[in-house]
């Protein structure tokens, strides 16, 4: 059976958007590198597509929704010239020379260079409920299903950043949102932490664990154990919003590159974002196992670009 080869060898494919995709796009095409930079057909954009207000993202005093600031990295490396392809890679061929880039749609790609930006997957429970009832009450985006219930109770499960900012939007429509975490004090920044904790449609639930997600053809309630008392009872919720943090996007080369055993992150040649196979790099979130910021991906997608161009002087 013939391959769908493309007939061109590219200087560089990116995999992946969001902040690190596309600032290593926007550099790349100003370095003349002509890169193209899958998508992904569903997750383009990366996390901050299902974020709303994004504070700290410099050059936006008064804040900007994560869609918004997202489409002005892609609209910018467009403008430079990145031929953005919203397709899903399904396999790649690291090692070959030069590097393979087969698409869901069946098309191969070839490359000099390739720069991985495949960012982190939302963390599951693993709770049996979970799977069966997702889309009919449990959620990992509350701006993407807030506003499906309104005027109900509502569990928010976690204690960073992400489970403050779920818990506060959520307030917009739900009845009463539980913050519940396993912990009893957040690990939040302070400020998300202080807003939350002042919201009076807010209440915490403290050394707490969701151990079961009930409900037949939606969700109905959780069941919750005290991690102090070991007590088991039942919360009368509506919807389940998961923010217990995320896994890296490695699938694709957890067999050609090296998985740092600690974090599931790819393991770089820091201060590079050189990979151990030449010729492949990564950045943001999947290489990324502390800060995990907006700020922080695009300045590695910054570095990525410059190492390929480095590399193919």
């Amino acid at each position: 059976m013939a391959e769908n080869l493309t007939a061109n060898v590219h200087d560089v494919v990116i995999i992946g958007s969001g902040p690190a995709g596309y600032t290593a796009a926007i550099y790349a095409s100003r370095a003349a590198l002509n890169p193209v930079l899958f998508t992904s057909s569903v997750e383009a954009g990366g996390e901050l597509m299902n974020t709303t207000d994004v504070e700290n993202f410099p050059g936006f005093p008064d804040g900007i929704m994560g869609p918004e600031l997202m489409g002005h990295f892609e609209a910018q490396a467009r403008r430079f010239g990145t031929d953005v392809q919203y397709e899903d890679v399904v396999d790649l061929d690291l090692n070959a020379e030069p590097k393979r880039i087969t698409l869901a749609n069946g098309d191969i790609h070839q490359a000099r260079a390739v720069i991985l930006s495949t960012g982190s997957k939302y963390r599951e429970l693993g709770l049996d409920g979970e799977s069966a009832l997702t889309g009919k009450g449990v959620s990992w985006c509350a701006t993407c299903d807030g506003f499906f219930f309104r005027d109900q109770p509502l569990a928010v499960v976690g204690g960073g950043d992400s489970a403050m900012e779920e818990a506060l939007f959520l307030t917009k429509f739900a009845s009463k949102v539980y913050v519940i975490h396993r912990r009893d004090e957040l690990r939040a920044s302070q400020i998300m932490a202080d807003r939350a904790l002042a919201n009076e449609k807010i209440e915490f639930i403290w050394n707490s664990q969701v151990v079961a997600i009930n409900g037949e053809t939606k969700v109905e309630s959780v069941d919750l154990k005290n991690l102090v008392s070991q007590e088991v009872n039942t919360l009368d919720v509506n919807g389940v919003f998961i923010a217990v943090g995320s896994d890296p996007r490695t699938e694709l080369v957890k067999d050609q590159l090296d998985i740092d055993e600690t974090d599931g992150t790819i393991v770089v040649q820091e201060p590079s974002t050189a990979t151990k196979v030449p010729g492949v790099f990564a950045a943001g979130d999947v290489v990324d196992g502390k800060y995990r910021q907006a700020i922080t991906a695009a300045g590695m997608g910054a570095k990525a670009a410059i190492d390929v161009e480095d590399y193919l002087v």
